[in-house]
């Protein structure tokens, strides 16, 4: 076999069959993948959750991670924030002629590592080959089921006034290390992302209150994004406040080289919670617990104020609207 990606790979014939038992079945062999049908047959009881992604990240490796774990924690991480326990992903990738095959290697075992992780198993998938010059090395799609626990009603549609805000962690840290990646910036401290499955940490949570009313992961958007959809799903007003918002002194010096604001820079391994006020304390106690919740804080809380809108009280003591993300800060962060 050849060790570049060759049209030839999508053609569907001994070269695509090759591709599949020598480079994907070693590292994501199970019983429903090995059988290599057009569709994977399981049983499932309950409230189901679907979702699906596309990831077109460039660079496809940065630090801390790469195109393979963001997929798998991207959507483990969607199928989590409704509350739902994931359980399969679909795994389909776009490849460029002429990509090395030793960096597809590195990809899938990523992935492996990624839902080995999780817990979770890759059940079918797809490959597509395309001229070079048209994909950038390669593009993924994950679409990934998981069942939800009878009770458990989470959206965004779901916050009320007097409720907490917690975030999980420390904000902006993928999307400077993708940047820094891309434009070959060099910092004293190095930027990781923190691209990570936060599905064992909602696990937890939901043992400590299964009356969280919100959860999402800041994406694209970052922070400030996620609270502004709160806010206009819930149509209420949400209050933080700047100095409760953890954010590491690495990405903030980044920042304000950049012309950033932490609040708008995109994360992969953080989730901002909404939850009873009564149940505040313990949801961030059990956060503290989990390796990605340790620097978790209370940041805010939902206001019957300014509906729809998001206020930030600054270190400084004046607040300020904290409005949605306009344009793309930073395109091609996932």
């Amino acid at each position: 076999m050849s060790d570049v990606i060759l049209l030839a790979h999508g053609s569907g014939g001994k070269l695509s069959h090759d591709l599949v038992k020598k480079t994907f079945l070693p590292s994501l062999a199970n019983t429903m993948l090995n059988k290599l049908d057009d569709s994977a047959i399981f049983e499932a009881s309950g409230c189901l959750a679907f979702t699906t992604d596309s990831y077109v990240v460039n660079p496809i490796f940065f630090p801390g991670g790469d195109i393979g774990r963001l997929a798998v924690c991207g959507t483990v991480n969607d199928l989590s924030m409704s509350g739902a326990k994931p359980l399969y992903l679909s795994l389909s990738i776009i490849l460029e002629e002429g990509l090395p095959l030793s960096e597809l290697d590195h990809i899938v075992k990523s992935v492996k590592a990624a839902a080995a992780e999780a817990g979770v198993n890759i059940i079918t998938g797809d490959t597509k080959v395309v001229n070079h010059g048209q994909a950038d090395k390669l593009f993924i799609n994950t679409s990934g089921i998981g069942i939800i626990s009878p009770g458990v009603d989470i959206s965004g549609a779901n916050a009320k006034v007097g409720d907490k805000v917690i975030l999980s962690g420390t904000i902006g840290d993928h999307g400077i290390a993708v940047m820094s990646q891309r434009e070959g910036l060099k910092f004293s401290v190095p930027v990781e992302s923190d691209c990570a499955p936060l599905n064992k940490l909602v696990c937890q949570i939901l043992k400590a209150s299964p009356r969280i009313h919100c959860l999402r992961d800041p994406t694209r958007g970052g922070l400030a994004t996620t609270l502004n959809e709160f806010a206009t799903q819930s149509n209420v007003g949400i209050m933080v406040e700047e100095d409760k918002i953890p954010v590491k002194e690495s990405v903030r010096a980044a920042c304000e080289l950049l012309g950033f604001d932490p609040v708008y820079v995109a994360n992969e391994g953080k989730l901002v919670a909404i939850v009873k006020p009564s149940d505040a304390d313990k949801v961030l106690a059990k956060m503290k617990q989990n390796n990605y919740g340790r620097n978790a804080a209370i940041i805010g809380e939902v206001s019957d104020a300014h509906p729809g809108k998001v206020v930030m009280k600054t270190k400084l003591g004046p607040s300020r609207i904290v409005d949605m993300l306009s344009g793309e800060l930073l395109p091609r962060i996932c």
